[in-house]
């Protein structure tokens, strides 16, 4: 068994991506992510501080824009988000979710400029996920985290029976697009499929995405399978796992992610490429 190690790469990434921001700089460009916070959800500051520390050893500036769930409304995020797309000074717009309940997040979230959507969570750059590899400039974090390490260690999913567990918008969606984009054969489970054993049980590579601690266990897996675990759950002893029963499914699979130290990382590290990719992208559209 191989440890697929996000921890790794992610630290590769960033000091690639601070030689190609020293540059940047040089000709007087200073990519800048500005995030969008509304409340004091635990797990939110987590992930922006994971956010900000990147930033910090990328290059990119970062600012944190925070509102308590009573001042504000879906207009007044409209109203803010098409300020900011109008600022040349920013890069990559972001807003953290979830958004309080009387928001209307899919109205916030279209407001984006697509060419500063490094979430990659617009209907364009959605889209462009949909139409072939080569369209993937502003994909999804998460799901490009996975083919990053997927890449990195050489595991070619051509061919490959593909089986994702979870179709959010942020991650199963997407992650199915990106793996039949390189020519794997997918199937994607959620919470009213039937029988997930019998499906995961066929996959050579099983990608986990749900939210559910052990959902995973080693009877569901094939021997010799990739296991791609990007759940992040907390224990009631406030322990970090994943989807996947870690200690006894890493003793079937070939390769297999770490829950911490394994897609979680490799998400911020692809958010952080998305801000210079958004900021080249604004470069040649003759924005800045």
């Amino acid at each position: 068994m191989i440890l697929l190690d996000g921890k790794k790469l992610a630290e590769e990434i960033y000091g690639e991506l601070k030689i190609k921001v020293d540059g940047l700089k040089e000709r007087n460009i200073r990519p800048r992510l500005v995030i969008i916070l509304v409340g004091d959800d635990p797990a939110s500051l987590s992930y922006i501080g994971s956010k900000e520390r990147a930033a910090v050893k990328t290059g990119i500036e970062f600012e944190l824009l925070k509102y308590s769930p009573e001042e504000v409304s879906t207009e007044m995020l409209i109203a803010k988000i098409t300020e900011l797309n109008a600022n040349k000074s920013v890069n990559g717009i972001l807003v953290q979710l979830p958004l309080p309940g009387h928001v209307y997040a899919p109205d916030v979230m279209k407001t984006i400029n697509p060419y500063k959507d490094v979430d990659g969570f617009t209907a364009y750059n959605l889209g462009k996920t949909l139409i072939a590899k080569d369209f993937e400039e502003l994909a999804p974090c998460t799901p490009l985290g996975v083919i990053r390490l997927l890449e990195k260690y050489k595991i070619d999913v051509t061919g490959k029976e593909a089986v994702v567990v979870g179709a959010s918008n942020i991650a199963g969606k997407p992650m199915l697009m990106m793996l039949l984009n390189r020519r794997a054969t997918v199937t994607i489970c959620h919470s009213k499929t039937e029988n997930l054993a019998e499906h995961t049980r066929r996959a050579d590579i099983l990608v986990v995405s749900v939210g559910k601690i052990n959902l995973i266990t080693a009877d569901m897996v094939k021997e010799g399978a990739v296991v791609v675990d990007v759940g992040i759950n907390r224990t009631a002893e406030g322990k970090l796992t994943g989807d996947v029963d870690f200690e006894n499914v890493s003793k079937k699979a070939s390769y297999i992610t770490p829950v911490p130290g394994g897609v979680g990382l490799m998400t911020v590290a692809c958010l952080m490429e998305n801000v210079y990719k958004a900021t080249m992208k604004q470069i040649s559209k003759g924005m800045l």
